[in-house]
């Protein structure tokens, strides 16, 4: 099936300069719904083509009726809302809706923290066709009167699931309160706990589910793997995986922000150039960050699960649960960083002793049994160790550390 929906023409123009040639399942199956104007429950994963299944046809649809009309109202109006749970997030929807819009005259603007308010307050003057905002800056605005949404039309909320475990519920339902009952709304979501089902329902009107792919399942396209280790191992294992597999692009999750900076220190000390993102820097920083890792400069990066939100990468080599996910769910999430739009991808995870119950988790979710390998060198002791002991092994780690940046220095350059 070619890209040929009944969009407007002037997508279809932008989405032929793109290459767009076959839609993705959620493409295919959302797009002509939303056209029809239907309330949609969709379980889309990361790297599914999600963004074009929500914007394309929404931007279509306000292409083809009346524009803004400012008499209607004594504040700026949006048409559209796109909410998403953090600044990656937000930035990415809005470049890609940019990208289709380049034959259209729709005004697309993004709001998100970090950010200037002044800056956005501006570009917001005359309303928006489209707003992506992440919703703690959207009720920052609405609280100063930026703009009005009780004339909007569509609600999009990308990441429903993310919004909700981030403590968003109370924005969420706040926003809700200033927009119209008359409206579309369009619900993604990759996992769909119990409570993510509630709210969603008590969003939507008459919606139709889409299930694009299994619930809380993992993309076919990524091979996984446990390593058990000691836990003050891990980063000379991951130092020893990252040379001797000669592993280009590595994204790496660990549960605290302070855990990013120690890991980068470690990894240099193996002479791997890695970066950090996390919620306590700048969004010039973590925007930088995000650059030098996607231009190679740096070959890994270091995010907690709420930075990594937002990450494109189309292309990405290796994910690492460095540190077993708090949340079974956000296992789903982390891995699907990689293996998207049909690329193979690797997915490792790190396992010590006291991650065995999140493991079991994981394994319950997504109802599979993780394959599970112990690298020679590298064995988990059968006792626990006590908190204080050496992070690094005694002479027999040293030499592996060695072997392992000799390996980093010997594949630089070259690829898997």
């Amino acid at each position: 099936m070619a890209f040929s929906f009944e969009l407007h023409p002037s997508l279809l123009t932008a989405l032929d300069t793109l290459g767009f040639q076959q839609p993705t399942p959620i493409q295919e199956q959302s797009i002509p719904l939303i056209l029809e104007g239907k309330d949609i429950m969709a379980g889309a994963q990361t790297g599914t083509g999600k963004t074009a299944a929500f914007s394309l046809p929404v931007m279509s649809r306000l292409l083809t009726s009346d524009p803004i009309d400012h008499s209607l109202s004594t504040k700026p109006r949006v048409r559209a809302l796109i909410l998403t749970p953090t600044r990656e997030l937000a930035q990415q929807v809005y470049d890609h809706i940019v990208s289709y819009n380049t034959e259209s005259k729709l005004n697309v603007v993004v709001a998100y923290g970090g950010t200037s308010m002044g800056v956005q307050v501006k570009a917001l003057k005359q309303g928006a066709d489209i707003l992506i905002a992440t919703p703690g800056r959207l009720l920052d605005h609405a609280h100063v009167g930026t703009f009005t949404l009780a004339n909007t039309e569509y609600l999009i909320l990308d990441e429903a699931d993310r919004m909700l475990d981030m403590g968003f519920t109370p924005d969420l339902r706040r926003i809700m309160r200033r927009l119209p009952a008359q409206r579309q709304t369009l619900f993604f979501s990759a996992t769909f706990s119990d409570s993510v089902k509630k709210f969603a329902y008590d969003l939507l009107n008459d919606p139709v589910c889409l299930d694009v792919s299994p619930v809380n399942s993992a993309a076919e396209t990524v091979t996984q793997m446990v390593y058990p280790v000691d836990k003050m191992r891990k980063s000379e294992l991951l130092a020893y995986l990252i040379g001797v597999r000669n592993w280009q692009q590595v994204l790496v999750f660990v549960k605290t922000k302070q855990a990013t900076d120690a890991l980068v220190s470690e990894l240099k000390l193996d002479g791997l150039k890695a970066v950090s993102i996390h919620g306590d820097k700048s969004q010039g920083a973590r925007q930088r960050a995000l650059d030098e890792f996607k231009s190679g400069q740096k070959r890994v990066l270091i995010a907690t699960d709420v930075a990594a939100r937002g990450i494109d990468i189309q292309q990405l080599e290796c994910v690492v649960n460095y540190d077993f996910p708090f949340k079974a769910e956000d296992y789903v999430h982390r891995i699907g960083r990689t293996g998207r739009a049909g690329q193979a991808g690797i997915a490792i995870s790190l396992l010590s002793h006291d991650e065995e119950p999140m493991l079991r988790a994981i394994e319950t979710l997504i109802d599979d049994r993780l394959p599970q390998e112990w690298l020679e060198g590298f064995e988990p002791s059968l006792v626990v160790p006590q908190e204080g002991e050496r992070r690094r092994g005694g002479r027999g780690s040293e030499k592996r550390r060695t072997k392992a940046k000799l390996n980093i220095h010997r594949n630089r350059g070259k690829k898997a």
